[in-house]
């Protein structure tokens, strides 16, 4: 069993209290837009994954890839920043993604808090919305998730409102 934080869009700043909602989980994922201090300061937290984002400097590009397909506990997970949702995928993602068959999309990109299943691919998308400072959002979002013998259970929001 595995718990996972998962979040996204953090353009340079991350909430204190997101190191408490993330406290009791065995690794963090990130998909993309992390900005400078996030990745340091997660690296020093938890073990992490993750994508770079449209923002991402080459430091983050050179240390994350565009890509990042894995299985964890039996589940087959991709991660990248920018893939849209079912019945609106982004036309690179469209040509990338028949490299892979993952039961899990994680994106980011929207800021849009997203958890939805595709028929026509057979997978949930799941976007944890962003919580940074910067974007439209008014509630900054993230999500833990605990993965065990080939599934995905105990999905958890954390919502902070925007200062």
């Amino acid at each position: 069993m595995k718990r996972i934080g998962i979040l996204s869009d953090t353009h340079g700043y991350l909430d204190p209290a997101l190191f408490s909602f993330f406290e009791n989980c065995d690794e963090i994922w990130h998909a993309g837009d992390w900005g400078e201090e996030v990745a340091p300061a997660l690296e020093k937290f938890k073990p992490i994954k993750g994508v770079y984002g449209n923002i991402d400097d080459p430091k983050i590009r050179s240390k994350y890839p565009e890509y990042l397909a894995f299985n964890c506990e039996g589940v087959e997970v991709l991660i990248t920043h920018i893939a849209g949702y079912p019945g609106h995928y982004a036309p690179a993602f469209r040509k990338e993604v028949k490299k892979y068959s993952p039961q899990l999309l994680i994106c980011g990109h929207s800021h849009i808090l997203r958890v939805m299943k595709d028929a026509q691919f057979n997978w949930l998308l799941l976007n944890p919305g962003a919580c940074g400072r910067h974007g439209f959002q008014k509630v900054n979002t993230a999500v833990r998730l605990i993965f065990e013998e080939g599934k995905m259970r105990d999905l958890e929001v954390w919502e902070q409102k925007r200062s």
